[in-house]
């Protein structure tokens, strides 16, 4: 059999929320270069401040401004960073407890080696030159007794919210079956495979039939027509989208097969998309093919009559 194959994958998207009073609180004095933490009922000061007090789980509402040194009170070498870390290169993480508070802050200390730093250094705060309000805004460095120039701030008025990029990075390997039909659309044809109990045709394939639990090895290769069963007009704008909206998305039964695939479905108006619409493949010019189900462009209506629903009701 032939090799799977496998591709790295990228998920990302910008997450954005608002933060509140107390942690907009906190983040305003990053973008200010100030540290600021907040008194709990029990007399600790603690930062970044909780929202709540954890005694009296009151609304945090006596702040303190701290100053910009602190103690490291542990620590871990980093020796190969990651993507997103605050560094390319080695360096340490650290819970520094800020002089004049009671729990420590984790957060990244710029030293080049485990050599130089230790449990009980004195450490200080070293600002971006330009902050918008984020723990970036900031890491910490050995103290040398010299206090660091914080830039003028980056913004007015308080800190109401934060946009933070999240990603995920992996490769995912495809099962034999799925590579086989991924090989199949890179020849332009499209493959399923059959259950040997029950017959049904399944297209991208799977190793086992869902229902009968049995491999599907006997291989079918499909037509380019098929019917539409239930589809979705998109009219929402979101990042990283390739065609304006309003657009159809569908789930399209191929002739042959008995589960539904989805795809797009364009050259026609979206209020003229229906149930029962027969439709065949657009594909992309040959030399723009690869090991995708991109290589179909989208589906575009054919030059059928609509299907009847009595062919395609058991498979909505």
């Amino acid at each position: 059999m032939s090799r799977t194959l496998s591709a790295p994958v990228t998920v990302s998207f910008d997450y954005t929320r608002s933060v509140g009073p107390v942690i907009g609180r906190f983040l305003t004095g990053l973008r200010d270069g100030q540290l600021v933490g907040a008194r709990l009922s029990d007399g600790r000061v603690v930062v970044p401040p909780p929202e709540f007090d954890p005694v009296t789980h009151q609304a945090t509402a006596d702040f303190v401004e701290l100053p910009e040194t602190g103690t490291v009170t542990s620590w871990t070498w980093v020796s190969e960073p990651v993507a997103g870390q605050p560094f390319e290169r080695p360096f340490a993480f650290a819970l520094v407890t800020i002089d004049g508070a009671d729990a420590p802050l984790l957060h990244a200390v710029d030293v080049a080696s485990p050599d130089q730093i230790s449990t009980g250094m004195k450490v200080r705060a070293r600002w971006a030159a330009e902050r918008t309000g984020a723990i970036t805004d900031l890491v910490f460095e050995p103290d040398t007794g010299t206090a660091s120039a914080a830039a003028p701030a980056a913004g007015e008025g308080a800190v109401t919210g934060i946009v933070t990029p999240v990603s995920l990075d992996y490769t995912y390997a495809a099962s034999p079956e799925e590579s086989a039909f991924f090989r199949g659309l890179s020849e332009g044809r499209i493959v399923g495979q059959r259950c040997p109990t029950c017959e049904k045709v399944y297209v991208p394939p799977r190793p086992a039939c869902p229902t009968d639990g049995v491999p599907t090895v006997e291989e079918i290769e499909l037509s380019h027509t098929g019917t539409v069963t239930t589809f979705c007009i998109v009219n929402v704008p979101f990042l990283g989208q390739k065609i304006a909206p309003p657009y159809v998305s569908a789930y399209i039964l191929l002739d042959g097969a008995d589960i539904a695939l989805q795809h797009l479905i364009l050259d026609i108006p979206v209020e003229e998309i229906r149930m029962g619409l027969r439709v065949k493949a657009v594909w992309k010019p040959r030399d723009e093919w690869g090991t995708t189900i991109e290589n179909i462009s989208h589906f575009a209506p054919a030059d059928e009559p609509d299907a009847d629903f009595d062919t395609y009701k058991h498979h909505l």
